[in-house]
């Protein structure tokens, strides 16, 4: 879907190379510039998944030379992403306007956690931070616990990499429109706050608290996860009416008064702590059994291993084991390419060679 289209990546860390990666799976042509003579991250392997579909050269961006080829790079090519603190690649004279000399319709994405403006644009931090600032962790967990989300998904990913992804191809849409090139201030802060604006239209309506477990999607009894006999976990919410009758006629509670209604937020804890009991006295495996085939809106909550083995996911190919490194396919789906691979993870620098013979030939 995006053949024809080139992005530069400079190596880093999360969010930067995901939004390549996901760019990479949808047919871009990702050249990935990992540092000369360097190493994956603490934590990270030598050869990471997130760089798969893309090439790599090595390079030594401190080098007069190697900074001429990211130059000659970026002269022919659509985007370049980096992810680095601001001001960082203005100090190596590799800056916005100085690869716009080289190439005016080049949109640079930058990835950051707090933006390249604010207060905090020059400090630290990670995934957890600028989701709990931008107010996107306030309603994770149960009430009375701590915020915490599921790792990297809510800020790396879904504020950070996946806006970064569509800025790119926002702003390759406007310069092959005769617009120019642009920078893309893609800030994990700005994006996870603009996530919650699903939640905000609830505001509107009052179903939105500033207390947690008042809310409509973060409090009620029939919007949580269950520990089951065994260990494991069901999740349940049956948020329209006609799902939650159905929920409590496969409970057994169908005609019990102290769950007729289903929005009195005095009543959730009792509900809950009588849920909790109920599942509790029988495994996942039950409950699974129990729901199968109903609009009763609970499915097992399952770790990535348990995920592949699930039916559904089989059936669609969902979870993938290449080189036996597990991985999830390509998304989204396109009827004229149903059957997407990702592509081979390279070799770091594996083609600094084929690169620099293709730009010579320029």
């Amino acid at each position: 879907m995006l053949e024809g289209i080139r992005v530069v990546e400079i190596e880093g860390l999360g969010p930067a190379p995901f939004a390549s990666m996901l760019l990479a799976d949808l047919g871009a042509d990702v050249i990935v510039v990992h540092r000369k003579n360097g190493g994956p991250a603490n934590g990270m392997p030598d050869r990471s998944l997130i760089d798969r579909g893309k090439r790599s050269i090595e390079l030594d961006l401190k080098s007069a030379d190697d900074a001429e080829v990211l130059k000659a790079l970026s002269a022919r090519s659509d985007a370049l992403i980096e992810g680095f603190r601001p001001g960082v690649m203005e100090r190596l004279g590799l800056g916005p306007q100085d690869l716009a000399a080289h190439n005016p319709d080049l949109v640079y994405g930058r990835m950051t956690g707090w933006g390249q403006t604010g207060p905090r644009a020059g400090t630290a931090g990670h995934d957890l931070n600028y989701i709990s600032v931008s107010g996107a962790a306030w309603y994770a967990s149960n009430p009375g616990e701590p915020p915490f989300p599921p790792p990297t998904l809510v800020g790396d990913i879904g504020g950070g990499a996946l806006y970064l992804a569509v800025g790119i191809l926002a702003g390759v849409n406007a310069a092959r429109s005769g617009r120019g090139g642009c920078i893309v201030d893609a800030s994990i802060v700005d994006g996870s706050a603009h996530m919650l604006n699903l939640l905000m239209t609830m505001r509107q309506s009052g179903y939105l608290s500033a207390q947690r477990g008042k809310s409509l999607l973060d409090g009620p009894h029939w919007s949580r996860c269950y520990a089951c006999a065994d260990g494991g976990f069901v999740s349940v919410q049956c948020l329209e009416p006609k799902f939650y009758a159905e929920f409590l006629d496969r409970v057994g509670l169908k005609d019990d008064p102290g769950f007729a209604d289903q929005f009195d937020t005095d009543a959730w804890p009792r509900q809950t702590a009588i849920l909790a009991g109920m599942f509790a006295r029988q495994p996942r495996a039950h409950w699974e059994a129990l729901f199968e085939g109903s609009d009763a809106c609970v499915a097992p909550a399952l770790d990535p291993e348990q995920s592949a083995r699930d039916p559904h996911m089989m059936e669609r190919g969902t979870w993938q084991k290449i080189d036996g490194v597990m991985q999830a396919a390509p998304a989204p789906r396109f009827s004229t390419r149903p059957d997407a691979k990702p592509g081979p993870v390279p070799v770091r620098g594996e083609h600094s060679e084929e690169i620099r013979n293709w730009l010579g030939n320029a």
